[in-house]
């Protein structure tokens, strides 16, 4: 696997990829990695050419300052786990590589950066629109990989790239889940055993709306579930939603396809989980 720091670099091997006819496959990820975002890679190397994975923690998409000093990087964990799975090329380059001092950045993202995760981390799609347009600049991936937990962010980005022309077709990857159900995410290891167990109430919960989905009853559906997650001892709910899959309106017994997400605040960690129902 070759390893990249510097954007420099990195644009001079890819020149010479691209003169060889390879397909660039990109995939972005803050680093920890863990099967999900193992997957991601697995999937870009099944559909051909060459595979880049990203590890950047972006401190523009962080509102919290703690949040972003707590987040974990175990980089040589990381590369180890890339190297395993014949992962091609890592670019891992420091804030000063991507950023520079006082730069500004503000994208139309429209309804999409109120609501859900908007709402509750505001100006953090900013932040993730920001990274993803420069490494899309920089790297021109002629597809990139994301996975369905973030299903907010998919979007998010999915607007950017028809707004700005990206010539970059966007795969979304199913979330990958522990035996017992909880969703893969880097912030796991903040998880004491007890929060642990609290954190199956999501994925439980989530589950149970779609084995008893009724178009005729969203509401009553939504109700039993904010109250299922609200009872589960340490865990504080910061939204459940049956939305439409399209425009994260509220479902209603005519949407077509339908999206439940959750977040909520299980011990002092932040865990976002969603289904897709129809």
């Amino acid at each position: 696997m070759k390893i990249f720091t510097t954007a420099n670099e990195l644009r001079q091997y890819l020149v010479q990829l691209k003169a060889s006819g390879a397909a660039i496959n990109l995939v972005p990820t803050m680093g920890a990695l863990h099967q999900g975002h193992l997957s991601l890679i697995q999937e870009a190397q099944r559909r051909g050419g060459a595979v880049i994975c990203s590890i950047f923690v972006n401190p523009k998409q962080f509102n919290d300052p703690k949040d972003l000093e707590l987040y974990p990087r175990p980089i040589l964990d990381d590369i180890k786990k890339l190297e395993q799975i014949n992962c091609d090329i890592l670019f891992n380059p420091a804030v000063s590589e991507l950023y520079a001092d006082n730069e500004s950045w503000h994208l139309n993202i429209g309804e999409l950066e109120g609501m859900l995760e908007g709402k509750f981390r505001p100006g953090h799609y900013q932040g993730v629109t920001h990274v993803v347009h420069k490494l899309f600049d920089l790297i021109k991936p002629d597809t990139a990989f994301f996975g369905q937990k973030d299903y907010q962010q998919f979007m998010v980005i999915s607007h950017m790239v028809a707004e700005m022309n990206f010539p970059v077709n966007l795969v979304m990857c199913p979330i990958q889940r522990e035996p017992d159900g909880l969703a893969m995410s880097s912030r796991n290891i903040h998880l004491t055993p007890d929060d642990r167990q609290h954190a199956l109430i999501l994925s439980k919960t989530l589950h149970w709306v779609k084995q008893n989905f009724n178009p005729n009853n969203i509401q009553r559906l939504k109700h039993d579930a904010e109250k299922a997650i609200r009872d589960e001892p340490g865990v504080e709910l910061a939204y459940f939603e049956i939305a439409d899959g399209d425009t994260l309106h509220s479902a209603d017994n005519n949407t077509k396809k339908i999206v439940a997400l959750v977040a909520a605040k299980v011990g002092k960690t932040r865990l976002i989980d969603n289904v897709l129902i129809g």
